[in-house]
């Protein structure tokens, strides 16, 4: 057994974050006696580590738990999807400055270049979902995570998926509110709901949408393209039939900046 000055000097944790990590649950000591001394087991040090190395990448405790809680196999695809999400909002936020360094520079166009609005029939569709409350910060993160998740999920399960997906925004994402996003991921196949993962049939619909290039999707620039699609279904006087929504193409991932990549589109109810 170890005091825990030791196994903090051999682990690389002070005894203040291994007195957190006791209290969270994350590394509870193997013993601790009478007098409140706790003692820790030699085999506790691997664990110790990985949490030293991924607090050293500021991944959260929680997130942290979810990592080390089963295999090391599955500790892998949580530690990727948790990556991929890190590296997706940075990309954002990424984005956002040199679209507002272009903006001071006064280069470029203010918005969007021109481009139509068009009109199509959605047919029912069934989908696996996530729902999340998140805030503009935590937005393109939590959407990379989730779609990570229920695309593993449906491949354990054996069901086909085409290879879009989309993300239904159920009220307004801004860098100070939160609201509740739906992250989506149509599939064919028999598969039951699961912890956080949903399964509903998505109505047939008809959609006004435009497509934006991968690097116009990116806020603040894509709200000019939500702007274009409302003022385009304002103008036809067509009522709405849900809320808008982003439908990433497939392979988005490896879509260049000028590719087209996100459709914005706003359900409507007729074409009248």
């Amino acid at each position: 057994m170890l005091t825990i000055s030791e196994f903090g000097r051999r682990s690389g944790l002070s005894q203040k974050a291994l007195r957190l990590y006791d209290v969270s649950g994350l590394l509870p000591p193997a013993q601790v006696d009478a007098s409140g001394y706790r003692r820790y087991d030699e085999e506790q040090l691997e664990r110790a580590r990985r949490i030293s190395m991924l607090r050293q990448v500021e991944m959260p405790l929680a997130t942290i738990a979810e990592v080390l809680a089963g295999s090391d196999e599955q500790a892998l695809v949580r530690l990727d999807r948790w990556w991929a999400a890190e590296q997706a909002t940075t990309e954002s936020r990424q984005a956002t400055v040199l679209y507002l360094r272009d903006r001071l520079l006064q280069h470029g166009s203010p918005g969007l270049s021109p481009r139509p609005v068009l009109l199509r029939d959605v047919p029912e569709t069934k989908i696996a979902s996530v729902r999340v409350d998140v805030d503009q910060q935590t937005l393109v993160g939590n959407i990379v995570a989730s779609t990570l998740e229920i695309r593993t999920y449906l491949a354990t399960a054996g069901a086909s998926m085409p290879g879009d997906s989309w993300v239904i925004f159920h009220g307004a994402v801004t860098p100070e509110s939160e609201a509740t996003v739906e992250i989506c991921v149509p599939f064919t196949g028999l598969v039951d709901p699961a912890g956080s993962i949903g399964i509903r049939i998505e109505p047939a619909h008809t959609e006004a949408y435009c497509v934006l290039s991968r690097a116009e999707c990116m806020y603040p620039r894509v709200m000019h393209a939500y702007d274009l699609v409302e003022d385009w279904v304002r103008d036809a006087g067509l009522p709405t039939a849900g809320p808008s929504r982003e439908i990433y193409h497939a392979g988005y991932r490896h879509l260049t900046d000028t590719d087209p990549a996100v459709d914005i589109a706003q359900p409507i109810r007729g074409t009248a």
